[in-house]
């Protein structure tokens, strides 16, 4: 990768919260990883369904800046929560110096009801740019190949539309493995009059099987020529990372040649498989 073009485009890394000590340990040494390899804009902490991981996300968010001195940006998921509640998470952020937040509808655990004022991402937009103005930078998810509890494709736009013009900054996608489908939400997003950074995000292919439970779930697709190349290496799980790293580069590559303006990696706490997709571009 050139330096004029690294310097240019906006790199990312994204964690969850782990439920144990040793798992907070190995997420600050992966943690003191990246920063020192990829030096990344933003780490981003994700928010378990309804709150669940709130408050270790909140240790994690603080810890993380703090020991590595890289801003970190926390999700915060907004149904089943109150005005009240957030209001609380955001002065909080706010007086550890967090500067940027990651905005979401969220999912209700399962078998939970629960009294929410929002019922959208927009609503929480909206409601963190009437209480905090422009305190915080505000990135929104975005699916270019449309949210598994979409209506269809154009009113997964025009729910997009909404939520940027309720005040976004720029969005980070759910992850894909067909750059069309990134360049064609791209023109859409141009079609509608948005302009804000649209961020790719990359996961790395490492297991085969939780790879395919984790994409069914959420609605990214696997090509079916990538699925039958993945299911032929079986239980082969070095030649599935071998491959995986390879792909996944080359797709990362064309998105940055292609005027991505960056890219933010999904890394499930781990540091290899994200860094041998960098070293590649960097080479």
């Amino acid at each position: 990768m050139k330096t004029q073009q690294k310097l240019d485009k906006q790199f990312s890394c994204e964690f969850f919260p782990p439920k144990t000590d040793i798992g907070m340990e190995n997420l600050f040494n992966t943690a003191e990883t990246l920063k020192k390899e990829i030096n990344p804009e933003f780490f981003s902490v994700t928010f378990g369904a309804g709150g669940s991981t709130r408050e270790t996300t909140f240790n994690a968010v603080t810890k993380i800046q703090k020991q590595t001195g890289c801003n970190v940006a926390p999700h915060l998921s907004c149904i089943g929560s109150s005005k009240q509640q957030l209001q609380s998470i955001l002065d909080e952020y706010r007086a550890q110096g967090i500067k940027r937040i990651v905005a979401l509808r969220g999912d209700m655990p399962s078998g939970t009801v629960s009294q929410s004022d929002f019922n959208h991402a927009n609503e929480l937009v909206a409601f963190i740019r009437e209480n905090f103005g422009d305190q915080f930078h505000l990135e929104v998810a975005a699916y270019p190949e449309v949210h598994p509890q979409a209506e269809n494709a154009i009113q997964d736009m025009k729910n997009f539309k909404t939520k940027v013009l309720a005040g976004a900054n720029s969005a980070i996608t759910q992850y894909f493995y067909n750059i069309d489908s990134y360049f064609y939400f791209i023109d859409n997003c141009e079609k509608s009059g948005l302009d804000l950074p649209i961020v790719p995000g990359i996961m790395p292919i490492t297991n085969y099987s939780n790879l395919a439970r984790f994409s069914d779930m959420c609605g990214a697709e696997i090509p079916r020529w990538l699925r039958r190349k993945l299911e032929a290496y079986a239980d082969d799980t070095d030649s599935i990372k071998d491959f995986g790293a390879d792909f996944v580069s080359s797709m990362s590559q064309k998105l940055l040649d292609m005027g991505a303006p960056g890219l933010h990696f999904y890394s499930m706490n781990q540091s290899e498989a994200t860094l041998r997709i960098w070293n590649n571009l960097k080479s």
